[in-house]
C-alpha cells in the first residue's frame, strides 16, 4: 500500500508541474477520487509529451508504444511493468478503459509528423480521440457512464485546449485547423458553447460531474472566442487568477457544469 500511494503522490507531482489547471480541478474533488484521476492524468501528460521530446519521428513513435504495450498488458491481465505512473492506472483500470486510453495513444501519432488533419471530420476525431477519451475514462474510473452529454462537454473542453496550444503549435510548423479563418474559428466556439449548454442540463451523475471539474473554464473561454476569434491566434485566451479560482471553487461546492 505505501508504494501505491508513493506512486499516487509522484504522479500527483507530475500532474502539478505539467498541468496546473487540471492539478488544481483534482485537489477540488474528493478525496477519493484523487487516487484514480492523478495517474490517468500523469498517463496524459506522458502521452502527449511523447511526440515533442525529440526530433526523430522512429525514437517518438517508440516512446508511444511503450504506453500502448503497458495498456495491452493491463487489457490482457499480463504481468504490469513497475512504473510510477503505470502501477496505479493499472489499479483503477477495467481493459474497456484501457482500450478508450489505447485509441487515445493512436491519435497522438498525429502530433509526431507536420501533415494537416484532412478535413474536419479528422480534426474532430482527433479531439474525440483524445482528450474526449480521457474525461469518458475519468468519469468511467468514478462509477460514471459514457453518455452524449459527457461526449459534448469533453468536446467543448478538447476545443478550449486545443485553442490554447494553437500559438506553440504553429511554431512548431504544424497547421492545427482545416479552417483558420476568424469566422471559422468562432463558429467552432459556439458549436461548443451549445453542445456543452445542453449537456450541462442533463441528468449527468455527481461521480461524473466531480470527473468533469477540470472543464470549469470552459464556458467562459469559448465566450471570448467566440466574441473575438484573434484572441487564439494571439494567445490571449484566459482569466483572471481571482475569477479562475473563484469559479473553480463555485462548482466544486455546487458540482454545477
Amino acid at each position: 500500500m505505501t508504494g501505491l500511494t508513493d506512486d499516487i503522490n509522484a504522479c500527483a507531482g507530475l500532474v502539478q508541474r505539467g498541468d496546473a489547471d487540471r492539478f488544481l480541478a483534482i485537489m477540488a474533488a474528493p478525496v477519493a477520487a484523487r487516487a484514480k484521476l492523478f495517474p490517468l492524468f500523469a498517463f496524459n501528460i506522458e502521452v502527449s509529451r511523447a511526440p515533442w521530446i525529440t526530433q526523430e519521428s522512429m525514437i517518438a513513435e517508440m516512446r508511444l508504444q511503450w504506453w500502448r504495450d503497458a495498456l495491452e498488458e493491463i487489457k490482457t491481465g499480463a504481468q504490469v511493468r513497475r512504473h510510477e505512473v503505470v502501477s496505479p492506472l493499472a489499479a483503477a483500470l477495467t481493459p474497456d478503459m484501457a482500450d478508450g486510453l489505447d485509441a487515445l495513444i493512436e491519435a497522438r501519432r498525429w502530433d509526431i509528423y507536420k501533415d494537416p488533419f484532412e478535413d474536419d471530420a479528422a480534426f474532430r476525431r482527433y479531439l474525440e480521440a483524445t482528450t474526449g477519451n480521457l474525461l469518458v475514462t475519468a468519469c468511467q474510473m468514478l462509477g460514471a457512464a459514457d453518455s452524449k452529454a459527457v461526449r459534448d462537454i469533453a468536446f467543448a473542453h478538447a476545443l478550449v485546449r486545443w485553442f490554447q496550444a494553437i500559438p506553440e503549435l504553429e511554431n512548431h510548423g504544424r497547421r492545427p485547423l482545416v479552417d483558420g479563418r476568424a469566422e471559422a474559428v468562432a463558429a467552432l466556439a459556439t458549436e461548443a458553447l451549445a453542445r456543452r449548454k445542453a449537456a450541462a442540463t442533463s441528468l449527468i451523475s455527481r461521480p461524473a460531474r466531480a470527473a468533469l471539474l477540470c472543464t470549469w473554464q470552459d464556458t467562459a473561454l469559448l465566450k471570448q472566442v467566440a466574441k473575438d476569434p484573434m484572441l487564439v491566434a494571439d494567445g490571449a485566451l484566459g482569466l483572471s487568477e481571482f475569477r479562475r479560482k473563484a469559479s473553480l471553487l463555485a462548482m466544486s461546492t455546487t458540482l454545477r457544469l
